[in-house]
C-alpha cells in the first residue's frame, strides 16, 4: 500500500511538471508574439480584413537648365473590378470593353477570376473614366492614375528617354535617374468581410509621395536650334543620319545632344523610317526589337566612328607639350609620307602643301606634317597621351550604354599605326570622347567630365541635391593649350575650316573626312569641331554628317553648317562679340503665337524675318525661336499653325 502512494505521488508531480512546463511554454509563446510579433500578425489580419488598391506616384519631371519641361506628367485613371461584387459579369464585361476599346472576352475573362481586385485599364482617359463612373457598375473601381508626357515629342529623345507601362524608366535619363524621379506608391485600404464584400468601417488612404524631378544642363532652346540644324543638313545632303553635340568645354555641362533621325517619345514604339514602316507587319518579333532598339540608340556616346583629322587636335597637342615641335617648326610635304616601307598619302595627292611651317600643316590639314610628329613623339609617349586624353576609358556622362574607345595594345601599335593614328585613322572612339579631348587642349588642359544631370528639386522646387563633378587631371600645361587655341583659332580664319568663321566672334575649330569601314566602300562621315570665344571657350560643338551624298568634306559639308549654327547659339548664350560688323544685323523675333497667319506674316516681315510654315491652318499654335531672342536680320522663323484637321475636330 505504502508503495502505491509513492507511486501516485511520483506520476502526480511528473504529471504537474509537465503541466507546469506546458503553461510556462505557453506563456513564453503568448509573451513572444505579444511583444516581438505583435505588429507583423497585425498586418497579416489587416490584410485579411481589407483590399488593398494601389496609387501610383507622381513622376518626378525633367527640366531643363531654365525649368523648362522635358518631361511632365498628366493626370488620368485606373479601372479595375472586384469580382465578388460584380452582379452581371456579362454586363459589366460588355460596357467595359466597348468603353476601353478592349477584348469583350478577355475582360470577362478577367472580372471572372476568383481574386480580390483584377486591374482592367490604365491610363484610361478623364472623360471615358468618367462615363464608367457615371454607368455606376456594382464591383467597378476608378482610382486616379499619371501619365508620362512628353511636351516637345522628339526633342532630345535618345537623351530624355522614355517610360515602360509601369512607369519605369527605359532608355536615357529616365533609366538613370529612374530611383530618384519613380517616388513611393500609394494605397487605398477598404474593409472588407471575408468574402471580399465592402462592409462599414473607415476607408484608410495612404497618399503616394512625389518622385524627385531632374534638374538638367540641357538647355530647350539651344536643343532646338541643334535638331533643326542637323535636320536641315541631313535632309540638304541626303545623308544617312547625323549628330550635334554642344558642351561647355570648362565643366562638361551639355547643353544639347541631337541625333537625326529621332522618334517621338510620345509614341516610342512606332517606328519613324518609312522603309522599315512598310514592311513592319512581315518582320519577326526579334527584327523589330533589334529595329526599334537602333532607332533608340544615341550615336552620340553609343556608337564609335574613327575620327579623321578633328584627332589631330591630340596630335598637335602632345608635340607642343613635349617640345618636339613649335608653331614655326618648318615641314615638307610631297603628297606623301613613307612609314615602315609603307607609302601614306596626303588628303591632297597628287598635289601637295610643299613647305609649311607647324602652323600652316595644321590650317592645311596635311597629313605627312602630323605623322612627322608623331614619329618624333614615338609609340610610348604617343601611347601615353591616348591614355592622359581618357581614351582608354569611358567619359563618365550620366547616361546609360556609354561605349569607349577601340584601340590598339601598346605592343600591337608598330610605325604604320602609329603614322595612322596621328591624323585620326586606325582606330575608333565615340563623338563624345572626341570632344572631352578637345575640351583638354583648349581649357587649360583639364580632362572634364561630361554630364546631363545638375541637380535634384523636390515638389516645391527645393534643391535636394546638386551633383558635382571633379574638374580632372591637368593632362596639358595651360601654355600648351594657349597656343592650341591660337592655332585652331587661325585654321577657322585661314586655314581649311573658314567656312565657319562667324563675323562679330573668334572662333576656334578643325575640320575631318572620316572615310567608313570598309575603306573603298565610297562611304564618309563629314564632320566639324568649333567652339567660341578662341580666347576663352564658353562653347564647343561637334557636328557629324553621315555618308553625305555628292561632295563629303568637312570644311565643305559640315563648316557652312557649323558657322550658321553659331551664328544663332553665340548671341544667345550671349558670348561676348569681338568684332562689330554685325551686332546692327541682330533683329529681336516678335511674339506671334497665338496670332493669325496673315499677323504672323505681318509681324515678322516688318522685324526682316522670314516665315516657315508648319501645318495648314489660321491660328498660330508655335514658333522657334521663342519671341525676344536676338537672331540674323533674314533668317527663318519656324511658324506651327493648327492643322485644318486638327480645327475639324475640335483640336
Amino acid at each position: 500500500m505504502k508503495m502505491n502512494t509513492v507511486r501516485m505521488k511520483r506520476k502526480t508531480l511528473l504529471l504537474l511538471g509537465f503541466s507546469l512546463a506546458a503553461l510556462l511554454f505557453l506563456l513564453g509563446r503568448v509573451a513572444y508574439l505579444q511583444l516581438f510579433q505583435a505588429a507583423p500578425l497585425q498586418e497579416m489580419a489587416k490584410a485579411q480584413q481589407t483590399r488593398d488598391r494601389a496609387l501610383t506616384p507622381l513622376r518626378g519631371e525633367i527640366v531643363d537648365r531654365k525649368g523648362e519641361a522635358l518631361a511632365a506628367n498628366r493626370s488620368v485613371c485606373a479601372v479595375s473590378v472586384i469580382p465578388s461584387q460584380v452582379v452581371s459579369p456579362e454586363e459589366t464585361a460588355r460596357l467595359l470593353s466597348e468603353k476601353l476599346g478592349l477584348s469583350y472576352e478577355a475582360v470577362l475573362e478577367k472580372i471572372s477570376q476568383k481574386v480580390a481586385l483584377v486591374r482592367i485599364a490604365s491610363k484610361v482617359e478623364p472623360g471615358i473614366s468618367q462615363q464608367i463612373r457615371q454607368a455606376q457598375l456594382p464591383g467597378v473601381m476608378v482610382d486616379e492614375d499619371v501619365q508620362r508626357v512628353y511636351p516637345y515629342g522628339d526633342l532630345a529623345a535618345q537623351v530624355i528617354g522614355f517610360v515602360g507601362k509601369d512607369n519605369q524608366g527605359i532608355l536615357g535619363l529616365e533609366a538613370k535617374y529612374n530611383e530618384a524621379m519613380t517616388g513611393e506608391g500609394g494605397m487605398i485600404q477598404t474593409p472588407t468581410d471575408s468574402r471580399g464584400r465592402q462592409v462599414a468601417g473607415d476607408v484608410e488612404r495612404q497618399a503616394p509621395k512625389t518622385g524627385l524631378t531632374l534638374e538638367t544642363t540641357l538647355d530647350v532652346t539651344i536643343q532646338q536650334y541643334a535638331e533643326q540644324t542637323l535636320e536641315n543638313a541631313v535632309k540638304a545632303k541626303g545623308a544617312k543620319g547625323g549628330v550635334l553635340i554642344v558642351m561647355n568645354p570648362q565643366n562638361g555641362e551639355i547643353y544639347a545632344m541631337a541625333n537625326a533621325p529621332s522618334f517621338d517619345l510620345n509614341d516610342p514604339f512606332t517606328i519613324t523610317d518609312p522603309d522599315l514602316a512598310a514592311k513592319w507587319d512581315s518582320m519577326t518579333e526579334e527584327e523589330q526589337s533589334a529595329a526599334l532598339n537602333q532607332m533608340w540608340r544615341n550615336d552620340a556616346i553609343n556608337d564609335t566612328y574613327e575620327p579623321g583629322s578633328t584627332f589631330k587636335i591630340l596630335t598637335a597637342s602632345a608635340g607642343l607639350e613635349e617640345g618636339m615641335v613649335t608653331e614655326e617648326t618648318p615641314f615638307f610635304c610631297n603628297g606623301s609620307h613613307t612609314v615602315g616601307g609603307r607609302t601614306i598619302k596626303c588628303w591632297r595627292y597628287p598635289r601637295s602643301h610643299g613647305s609649311q611651317t607647324f602652323v600652316e600643316g595644321v590650317q592645311n590639314s596635311c597629313n605627312p606634317v602630323f605623322m612627322m610628329v608623331a614619329e618624333r613623339l614615338g609609340v610610348d609617349t604617343f601611347y601615353s597621351y591616348l591614355e592622359k586624353f581618357g581614351l582608354k576609358e569611358k567619359t563618365g556622362i550620366d547616361l546609360a550604354g556609354e561605349a569607349k574607345g577601340i584601340l590598339h595594345t601598346k605592343e600591337a601599335m608598330g610605325p604604320v599605326e602609329l603614322a595612322t593614328y596621328s591624323f585620326g585613322q586606325g582606330f575608333q572612339i565615340t563623338p563624345l570622347e572626341l570632344m572631352r579631348v578637345a575640351s583638354a587642349a583648349v581649357n587649360g588642359g583639364y580632362l572634364i567630365t561630361p554630364h546631363i544631370g545638375k541637380a535634384l528639386l523636390d515638389e516645391t522646387g527645393q534643391t535636394v541635391e546638386t551633383f558635382s563633378y571633379e574638374k580632372g587631371a591637368q593632362v596639358l600645361s595651360e601654355e600648351t593649350s594657349a597656343t592650341m587655341r591660337k592655332i585652331l583659332e587661325s585654321v577657322v580664319a585661314e586655314g581649311t575650316g573658314n567656312k565657319a568663321a562667324v563675323a562679330g566672334y573668334r572662333i576656334g575649330g578643325k575640320t575631318a573626312t572620316s572615310e567608313k569601314l570598309p575603306r573603298r566602300s565610297g562611304k564618309y562621315i563629314a564632320s566639324f569641331l568649333a567652339f567660341a570665344p578662341a580666347e576663352d571657350p564658353e562653347v564647343m560643338a561637334l557636328l557629324l554628317i553621315d555618308e553625305p551624298q555628292g561632295t563629303y568634306y568637312g570644311g565643305t559639308v559640315a563648316g557652312p553648317v557649323m558657322g550658321e549654327f553659331l551664328s544663332q547659339v553665340l548671341p544667345y548664350l550671349k558670348v561676348p562679340q569681338t568684332k562689330t560688323e554685325e551686332v546692327e544685323m541682330l533683329v529681336e523675333v516678335p511674339q506671334v503665337t497665338g496670332t493669325t497667319v496673315s499677323e504672323a506674316k505681318k509681324r515678322l516681315e516688318e522685324a526682316g524675318l522670314r516665315p516657315r510654315w508648319i501645318g495648314d491652318g489660321l491660328q498660330v499654335q508655335r514658333q522657334f525661336p521663342r519671341a525676344g531672342e536676338k537672331v540674323r536680320r533674314g533668317e527663318e522663323v519656324e511658324i506651327q499653325t493648327q492643322t485644318k484637321s486638327q480645327g475639324e475636330n475640335g483640336g
